[in-house]
């Protein structure tokens, strides 16, 4: 693989990338933050990296029961470096060894397989909650990585396009696999083919967004959002996940029943499931423990 002029990092990945993006943990919430504000939150490598290593995180750390995505300064995320591409380097910039993803068709396939995809991959196994709080535009990538999240909240003025068709490309993080099961696909057709840009008030009409608040109440809706759902019990939360979207994948009823019965009968086991109905008769508010 041909190098090009591209900063080299040193073989330790270096503090500015890391924090591309930022990854806290607050009582049952994991927090992913995208940092990198003065590009727009546009991928870089480590960017990418650390957002699938920190979802692989939060799923294995019994403790956190949801997750929240949400970004630093005007814009949640432009999705691919277009200066990255415009120059050569692909669709993510250059690995920590100074090396290009970008010089030929199988390099460029091979960063979004072995790094871009690995998000969507590693958040479709998740059975946890994935909130996603939407900050001015989201566009192309950016916007794939939002709708592939469980619930997305917005700011009354944040702008979401497709956009891929605008730069020649396709959509190559899950838009096309997204967008027709949250819209239909006559309307997934429109925005991927014309790019242009969605309102916020609009994408919660068609679907593509759950709640949409004034910009200044944004991280505060997404966390008290998250934060209603991590008092629920886990359990059965993941449960329902995992039953809502297994049944998007099947027609067959009989297979879709056999499911939910299974996940009936060991969560009324649970102390939780007590707990609930002692809360309920007592006209108080449960404390869920997962057990």
């Amino acid at each position: 693989m041909a190098r090009r002029e591209c900063l080299k990092f040193a073989k330790t990945p270096n503090k500015d990338n890391d924090s591309h993006l930022l990854y806290q943990k607050d009582g049952f919430l994991a927090r992913i933050i995208l940092n990198r504000a003065e590009k727009y939150n546009a991928f870089s490598l480590p960017m990418i990296r650390k957002w699938a290593e920190a979802l692989q995180d939060a799923q294995d750390d019994q403790t956190i029961r949801v997750i929240v995505v949400t970004a630093k300064g005007k814009a949640f995320s432009a999705g691919g470096d277009i200066e990255a591409m415009a120059n050569g380097k692909g669709f993510v910039g250059c690995d920590d060894q100074g090396e290009t993803w970008g010089d030929k068709a199988i390099d460029r396939k091979r960063a979004l397989t072995n790094h871009v995809h690995k998000v969507a991959l590693t958040l479709e196994m998740m059975d946890k909650p994935v909130i996603c709080g939407i900050n001015g535009i989201a566009i192309g990538a950016g916007l794939d990585m939002a709708l592939m999240c469980d619930i997305r909240v917005a700011a009354e003025d944040a702008q979401l396009s497709a956009g891929y068709v605008k730069a020649g490309i396709v959509p190559g993080d899950g838009g096309a696999f997204y967008l027709p099961r949250l819209v239909g696909v006559a309307k997934a057709l429109e925005i991927l083919w014309t790019g242009d840009y969605i309102s916020a008030s609009e994408a919660k009409e068609i679907g593509m967004i759950n709640k949409v608040v004034p910009a200044q109440e944004l991280e505060q809706a997404t966390l008290e959002l998250a934060r209603k759902i991590a008092e629920s019990p886990p359990v059965c939360v993941q449960m329902i996940k995992r039953a809502v979207y297994s049944a998007q994948r099947t027609n067959d009823l009989r297979t879709a029943l056999d499911l939910i019965s299974s996940q009936m009968a060991i969560v009324s086991e649970m102390s939780d499931h007590k707990e609930g109905l002692k809360a309920l008769i007592e006209k108080r508010k449960p404390i869920f423990t997962g057990q």
